[in-house]
């Protein structure tokens, strides 16, 4: 507990991603102020769909813009040095005013072995050796709630159930009372992955908006392979007519944005960062 308060402070004083790269905890970190796209493995359209603008908590951010009918978004991904056992990802987004339904969101791999560019795999179960994923994402929940949605986890793992129709979609980790997304305004938002024990079904999954958590979820079984570790950080913003349809929207919007800023991948509970 003590290592994570360290964490945790140390972050939120330094604030930016220079300082928490010299912690040892820390793996990954983007704050956008002084962007080199090598700092990426890939990145979807980037000087299209995804910009480096100003508006940033604190100067510049990553905006990403998706227009149906003519693009689903884009993405930027990235592969840890290292596989971790367990995982930590903390980043803060802004949805704009009239943010409308999302499909898929950002997402936390484990690709065995690791890839330069996020994997497929949609509609079947991974076998515990080659991969999992879980997304936190926005969803309308077949349009009970109003856009962007509520908060969920939806994940890829060995153990997952099947859907009505025989295959495998993601399946969903939602918090109990609903955490509906907030538009208009930065959200940090922190996930965390724990493997499971190969021949055990131990591994968690556990969310936090603005440093409270709102749910954790046990008794998982990601993997049967050791070699299977959360390897790769997906910042995923996707939204296509399936998600328009499956909320049942009449005229939906056409341009939907987001903003990125401040991600950290850590060992260990970041929290959210102090501004100066």
């Amino acid at each position: 507990m003590m290592r994570w308060c360290f964490l945790a402070a140390f972050l939120g004083l330094c604030g930016w991603c220079a300082a928490a790269q010299s912690d040892p905890e820390v793996v990954f970190s983007e704050d956008f102020e002084n962007f080199d796209p090598k700092n990426w493995s890939e990145i979807k359209k980037l000087g299209d769909t995804v910009e480096i603008v100003d508006g940033g908590r604190r100067g510049k951010c990553a905006q990403i813009t998706a227009t149906l009918g003519r693009d689903e978004g884009g993405h930027l991904y990235r592969v840890l040095r290292e596989g971790l056992e367990t995982c930590h990802l903390r980043f803060y987004v802004k949805f704009e005013k009239e943010h409308a339904y999302i499909h898929h969101f950002v997402t936390l791999c484990a690709y065995n072995p690791p890839t330069r560019w996020p994997q497929g795999g949609a509609g079947t179960r991974p076998q515990g050796h080659e991969r999992f994923t879980t997304g936190i994402e926005p969803w309308g929940f077949w349009g009970k709630y109003p856009p962007p949605g509520a908060w969920h986890f939806y994940s890829y793992f060995c153990e997952m159930k099947p859907s009505r129709d025989g295959r495998y979609w993601g399946n969903s980790f939602a918090p109990d009372p609903p955490a509906l997304v907030e538009r208009d305004r930065w959200i940090c938002v922190e996930i965390m992955v724990r493997c499971n024990d190969p021949d055990k079904a131990d591994g968690e999954q556990a969310l936090w908006l603005d440093g409270r958590e709102i749910g954790r979820w046990t008794g998982i079984r990601w993997r049967r392979d050791a070699r299977l570790k959360t390897n790769a950080v997906w910042m995923l913003y996707y939204i296509t007519e399936t998600a328009v349809k499956q909320n049942k929207v009449a005229e939906p919007r056409k341009v939907n944005r987001v903003w990125f800023d401040d991600i950290v991948v850590a060992k260990s509970y970041i929290g959210p960062a102090k501004d100066r």
